[in-house]
C-alpha cells in the first residue's frame, strides 16, 4: 500500500510526463504549421498561448528544483524530469 507521500510523488511524476509531452507535442505542431506559412492563424496562436502555459509549468517545477532547466525558447529542448 503506498502512503500518502507517495500517492502524491507519483501524481506528481504523472503530470511532469504529461505536461512535458503536451509541450512537446504543441511545439511540433506549431513548427509544422509555421512551416506551412500559418503563424498568423487562430490555431497556431492558441498553440502558442498552450506552449507558453506548459513552459510556465516547468519553469514553475525548475523554481522549486523539482526539474531541469525550464525550455526557454522554441528551438529548446523541453526540460526532463532530473
Amino acid at each position: 500500500m503506498q502512503t500518502p507521500a507517495e500517492k502524491r510523488l507519483a501524481a506528481f511524476e504523472a503530470m511532469l510526463a504529461a505536461v512535458l509531452e503536451n509541450y512537446r507535442l504543441t511545439t511540433e505542431k506549431m513548427r509544422q504549421l509555421k512551416a506551412a506559412g500559418r503563424e498568423k492563424s487562430a490555431t497556431y496562436r492558441q498553440l502558442m498561448g498552450n506552449r507558453l502555459q506548459y513552459q510556465s509549468v516547468l519553469s514553475l517545477y525548475q523554481v522549486y528544483g523539482l526539474t531541469g532547466p525550464a525550455p526557454a525558447d522554441e528551438k529548446s529542448p523541453p526540460a526532463g524530469g532530473q
